[in-house]
């Protein structure tokens, strides 16, 4: 009778310190924003995650097997393989950071580095000024401009191997079309692709011949966004083109250039088919990026070093990782919305 008396208050008091807690918040605790987003959104989460699951499964995997590999000595003699009928067991080890520490020491890859950066400079810098240029042409009343933004457009169309290839032919010493010009006129021809120098001036000729037309159609967009009104109050103060082109146009494709300049450099940084095909890195290690470089190591030495290769690939993403973060920062610092 006791114990049943204590219980009774006990529960008695629960009751009174429950209903004394819901007297005095009055209501629920507001749901989480994950929770009102997905009660909000849910229609528009449900059509974006199988996306999001299949790529992150198509990117995820590749991205964690290739890291892991980074940190092994796995190569084509001791990785998992069948001859015949038999299955031979991967026999690589665990290295820790010692594929990076050999990277970052080495000679080759801060060699190669060092041309990479100055192939995507060259590239965007001159692919750039060329498409602001032709962008603003094009952006005034001429005849046939529509025509001419036809055939600037034209290289984006074709496939961008076929143009390598075109190119390929183009610069070929003995037969190609670019020094029986120069024969014509009299002139030695040019080993356009079998000279070190020559042939880095190629590629980047190459390059910048394909990337002009997405530079030049972005910013011609962002040339017609600026209200032709700004233009004729500067003119109706007296100010010279040069004036103009520095104080309205200039920061009035900021927005479009930025953009267009992180894109292009990440890129060409990636730039694996213009190198591969028209010179596979050479002559020599003369043209050789960091990424074809990544793809020699897997595909064309013996054995193939398959860490070496996860290693050098971890490292152009990190690079490219830490660009676009001083980039976003430089840019927040100006007053950009990033």
């Amino acid at each position: 009778m006791a114990v049943h008396t204590s219980q009774s208050v006990a529960k008695a008091a629960g009751d009174d310190v429950a209903r004394g807690r819901s007297r005095g918040t009055g209501k629920s605790a507001p749901p989480s924003k994950l929770r009102r987003a997905m009660s909000v959104h849910w229609y528009a989460w449900t059509m974006v995650a199988p996306v999001v699951i299949v790529i992150g499964v198509i990117i995820g995997y590749p991205l964690v097997r290739g890291i892991y590999l980074s940190l092994t000595d796995a190569n084509e003699r001791n990785v998992a393989r069948s001859i015949g009928v038999n299955e031979l067991p991967a026999t690589y080890e665990f290295v820790g950071v010692d594929n990076y520490v050999d990277a970052l020491t080495g000679t080759q890859f801060l060699g190669t580095l060092g041309w990479t950066l100055v192939w995507t400079v060259s590239c965007v810098g001159i692919t750039f000024c060329l498409g602001m240029a032709l962008a603003n042409i094009l952006n005034r009343r001429i005849a046939g401009r529509s025509a001419y933004r036809m055939a600037l457009i034209l290289p984006w169309a074709i496939p961008g191997f076929v143009s390598v290839f075109a190119w390929r032919f183009l610069y070929n010493e003995d037969r190609g079309l670019l020094n029986k010009l120069l024969g014509g006129a009299g002139i030695d021809g040019i080993p356009w692709l079998n000279d070190p120098t020559w042939a880095k001036f190629s590629v980047i000729a190459v390059n910048v011949w394909l990337g002009i037309p997405f530079m030049m159609v972005a910013l011609l967009g962002g040339l017609q966004s600026i209200p032709s009104e700004q233009y004729e109050a500067a003119e109706m103060d007296g100010a010279t083109a040069w004036q103009r082109f520095r104080h309205i146009t200039l920061p009035g494709l900021r927005p479009v250039s930025t953009t267009v300049i992180l894109l292009s450099t990440i890129w060409t940084f990636n730039m694996f088919p213009v190198i591969f095909l028209l010179t596979r890195g050479g002559p020599g290690e003369a043209t050789q990026i960091l990424v074809t470089q990544a793809y020699k190591f897997s595909f064309e030495i013996s054995p193939r070093d398959f860490a070496q290769s996860s290693t050098w690939g971890v490292l152009i993403l990190v690079l490219l990782m830490l660009f676009a973060m001083v980039y976003r920062r430089v840019l927040r610092t100006q007053g950009d919305n990033w």
